[in-house]
């Protein structure tokens, strides 16, 4: 019996909707104090298609992640809890500016906040 229920990438607008938020995004991260020098040697171009793949999968769409593992990419960098907090309140200004219903901002911040012992290197907490 199939699953008729939309994923959470087909209620939100698939990759079009994907690829507006990556760039609304982008654009109130690289502007953060705090968060600008995590940026200052990668290419925004990589980066934003890398960070499609990867909300593309976060969300369930029929999408392939071709980056390197998160822990590895944020290994080193110094990335704080309190960095990544900044991180996702960029994202839920983003997706509640672009119109997505609350309940589908929710399971996004839900989903992609799974991420943040990877990106933070806090295995201690991982589970």
């Amino acid at each position: 019996m199939p699953n008729n229920h939309p994923t959470l990438f087909e209620r939100i607008g698939g990759k079009q909707m994907i690829a507006e938020v990556v760039d609304d995004f982008y654009g109130r991260v690289l502007a953060d104090p705090e968060l600008k020098p995590f940026f200052r040697k990668a290419s925004v171009d990589k980066l934003r298609s890398m960070q499609r793949e990867f909300f593309g999968v976060a969300l369930d769409g029929p999408i392939t992640y071709t980056g390197k593992p998160l822990s590895h990419v944020h290994h080193g960098r110094g990335i704080t809890k309190h960095h990544f907090t900044l991180f996702v309140d960029h994202l839920l200004d983003t997706l509640r500016d672009r119109g997505i219903n609350d309940q589908d901002v929710t399971d996004i911040i839900n989903r992609i906040s799974t991420y943040a012992n990877e990106i933070t290197g806090d295995i201690s907490s991982a589970g």
